[in-house]
């Protein structure tokens, strides 16, 4: 499974962890992410995207899948993700 949001491009960073006695190590920083099956009302259809959290809260406070694909910008979506904003777009118009 990858490791990236298709909702907001969240990925992993890298970082270090520092003890007590500030010796540095090499980490990484992964992203709280889950795979979530949305319901798309223009389109009557179930997608399994992986949803970081915080793209969950956005989802929630737009209000649905569809209204908050309409308003997301498209250089953070994934490429499968960017055909179904253009498809969504055109069914609500």
């Amino acid at each position: 499974m990858s490791k990236k949001c298709e909702l907001t491009g969240k990925r992993p960073l890298k970082g270090h962890k520092v003890s007590h006695a500030n010796n540095k190590t090499k980490r990484r920083f992964l992203p709280c992410i889950k795979k979530v099956s949305f319901k798309s009302k223009l389109l009557n259809k179930k997608l399994k995207i992986t949803v970081s959290n915080a793209a969950m809260r956005s989802i929630d406070k737009k209000g649905s899948f569809d209204q908050f694909m309409k308003t997301v910008k498209s250089e953070n979506l994934s490429i499968r993700l960017k055909k179904i904003k253009k498809s969504i777009i055109q069914k609500s118009a």
